[in-house]
């Protein structure tokens, strides 16, 4: 697959806007490791990794360093309930494959009802349909409207965890749509999960981030995956020891 199709080929440091490395989030392992070494980015790229190790910092920092809202959105959004977001963004240098597309959408499963009241009030007609009414719809759905709607065409498209608001279905069926993305040539995907379910999207770069930075791992091979595995198989050898 040509990757000089896709809207960002390497994520790295700002040489002109250098991070301390001994102030957060510098002081996590994977993203110092971005920061000294790079990254290259193909069409699809999955973060997997417990809670706090840095995965959402990732994407929220490509997210916002592409022009795109933290709270959710496209490039146009302009929603901020609570500023939380670090200051990766403004030290991270991404290289864009020239002529490709700057169109892009960021979502977040911990932000989206917020984002869901900023949309209704500003409503916009896409080319596809009028706005939905997505406080009217529970949780998943709502979710997944948006991202059929929204993630269309030539793109950037980010995700963090989206499965907090996704069953096993509404998984399958963001994996499937994000793989028919992909398989365009000219959108990339990028996102983090807990979900060994979305972690399978067929294609995607899985980097297992943790205390040792990021460190390029197979599917099968990820701790989630066989810790998973392991309780499917014998529940009750995890529950007696709560």
């Amino acid at each position: 697959m040509r990757f000089d199709t896709v809207p960002v080929r390497r994520l790295g440091e700002d040489p002109n806007n250098v991070l301390d490395r001994g102030v957060w989030p510098a002081t996590l392992a994977p993203v110092a490791q971005v920061l000294d070494q790079g990254l290259e980015l193909g069409p699809a790229t999955v973060f997997v990794g417990e809670n706090g190790s840095g995965k959402s910092t990732l994407v929220e920092g490509i997210a916002l360093a592409y022009g795109l809202s933290p709270e959710g959105g496209s490039t146009g959004a302009r929603h901020s309930s609570r500023p939380t977001e670090s200051a990766l963004w403004a030290h991270l240098k991404l290289l864009r494959n020239a002529g490709t597309t700057r169109r892009g959408y960021f979502l977040r499963a911990e932000t989206m009802h917020g984002f869901f009241t900023y949309l209704e009030q500003n409503p916009t007609t896409s080319v596809h349909r009028e706005d939905l009414r997505f406080h009217e719809m529970s949780h998943g759905e709502s979710f997944l409207e948006l991202t059929i709607d929204r993630f269309r065409g030539p793109g950037l498209w980010l995700l963090d965890e989206p499965e907090s608001a996704l069953s096993f279905s509404g998984c399958l069926a963001l994996v499937g749509l994000l793989k028919d993305l992909v398989a365009e040539g000219d959108s990339q995907v990028i996102m983090s999960t807990h979900s060994p379910l979305l972690a399978a999207l067929p294609g995607a770069d899985i980097y297992e981030v943790g205390d040792w930075g990021l460190r390029p791992t197979a599917w099968e091979d990820l701790d989630l995956v066989t810790s998973w595995r392991a309780f499917l198989d014998a529940p009750e050898r995890y529950l007696r020891h709560l």
